[in-house]
């Protein structure tokens, strides 16, 4: 039975996340559904990230096993065409060893963070990034993102409902940009918590706010306490950018 790999791109705005629930349609179901319409096989695919809901991806890893041997550009082709009008495309298809596997065989996954910094409102970003009205001071919001580099146990920076069974993590990548009015935080790591990157970099916006000092954002992270984050950014600028494989060492960024 052949195991094939999918690169997914998905604008998260009408689905309840990654993985299917009871409450609403998720990317994980629309492209099950897709998959059953194409092959005829009921088949249950394992993406790279449990994104939430509203969350986008640019390049989402997922993995599904078929017993016809399907050529990579026809099961795109075919996926792409049952998923309309779904904001969810099928960038490739590859073949794989059937030990492969999207989730744990994924050894860095990168994610971007897209702020708006400007007083009027979002139109064609809105959905797509999180609107900052108050001047944001990148420099400052940098030089604390660096702090955060490391080992560390970030439970001060994750959901409260976080399954993970350790808070310790190693953040190989947390990089502020400013370009104009948009404000990018990048982040690399084998793994995060759930909520991690939009806990850090509501905490951010604290210190590009003023709010917060980097000292500030130290003594939450050190407390490892979720009540000491200072917010939580909102689902919809934040994207799943790629993940990386066979990779040894650090992960580094893409």
């Amino acid at each position: 039975m052949p195991r094939f790999k999918l690169t997914i791109e998905y604008d998260g705005t009408p689905f309840v996340g990654w993985q299917r629930q009871d409450n609403g349609l998720s990317v994980q179901e629309a492209i099950e559904t897709a998959v059953a319409a194409l092959s005829g096989e009921i088949s249950q695919i394992r993406g790279a990230g449990r994104t939430d809901a509203g969350v986008h991806a640019l390049g989402q890893i997922a993995h599904v096993d078929l017993t016809r041997e399907w050529r990579g550009d026809v099961l795109r082709d075919g996926l792409n065409a049952h998923l309309r009008p779904h904001p969810i495309a099928i960038l490739g298809v590859e073949v794989v060893a059937p030990a492969f596997d999207a989730r744990f065989s994924a050894t860095c996954r990168h994610y971007l963070y897209r702020i708006i910094n400007r007083r009027a409102p979002l139109t064609v970003e809105g959905g797509r990034a999180w609107l900052v009205p108050r001047k944001l001071d990148a420099a400052a919001m940098r030089k604390a993102a660096a702090m955060l580099i490391g080992r560390h146990d970030f439970s001060t920076f994750r959901a409260s409902e976080c399954q993970a069974e350790n808070p310790v993590r190693t953040l190989d990548r947390l990089d502020v940009v400013r370009a104009g009015d948009l404000i990018e935080v990048r982040a690399s790591a084998r793994s995060f918590l759930h909520s991690q990157v939009r806990s850090m970099v509501g905490s951010l916006e604290y210190v590009g706010a003023g709010k917060w000092s980097v000292d500030d954002l130290l003594a939450a992270l050190d407390a490892c306490d979720r009540r000491r984050c200072g917010r939580v950014a909102p689902p919809e600028g934040l994207y799943l950018a790629g993940v990386d494989y066979e990779r040894s060492g650090a992960c580094f960024p893409a």
